[in-house]
C-alpha cells in the first residue's frame, strides 16, 4: 500500500478543521460543504506549486469559506467573545502563516484555533 502523499495529507487535515468549525456553528448545509470543497480543488493546484505553503492550508481555506459564505450568506464566523456592539465576523491571523487563529480584531484577542471553534466561549470585551 502506497503512503499517502503529505500534500494530500495537508489538504485533508485544512478541510478537517474548517469543517469542525462549520459544523461548531452549525453551518454546515451541502452548499456550504461544497464551498469547502471548491477552495480545496482551488488549494490543491497553489499547493502543487508551492509545496512548502501546506502549512498555510487550513488558514487559507478558512478565509476562503468565510469569503464566499460573505458573499451569499453574511459574516461568519460571528465573534462569541463580544456581548455588545454590532455582530462582527472573526478574522483569520496569520493571514498567511501557520498554526492559524480566528481573532477578533475588535477586542484583539484570539478566540481559537482554525478547527477549535467549538470549543471557543462567550464572554464580554470592549468594542
Amino acid at each position: 500500500m502506497d503512503p499517502i502523499n503529505p500534500l494530500e495529507q495537508a489538504l485533508h487535515a485544512a478541510r478537517a478543521r474548517v469543517m469542525a468549525d462549520l459544523i461548531a456553528r452549525e453551518v454546515a448545509e451541502a452548499d456550504v460543504v461544497s464551498m469547502v470543497e471548491d477552495s480545496i480543488a482551488q488549494r490543491r493546484w497553489w499547493v502543487e506549486q508551492w509545496p512548502d505553503g501546506a502549512a498555510y492550508l487550513a488558514g487559507l481555506v478558512a478565509q476562503d469559506v468565510q469569503d464566499a459564505l460573505l458573499e451569499r450568506y453574511g459574516r461568519w464566523p460571528l465573534c462569541p467573545v463580544c456581548g455588545s456592539g454590532d455582530p462582527h465576523a472573526l478574522e483569520v491571523e496569520p493571514e498567511l502563516g501557520p498554526d492559524p487563529y480566528w481573532v477578533c480584531s475588535q477586542a484583539g484577542v484570539k478566540v481559537a484555533a482554525v478547527g477549535s471553534l467549538g470549543r471557543a466561549t462567550g464572554g464580554a470585551c470592549s468594542s
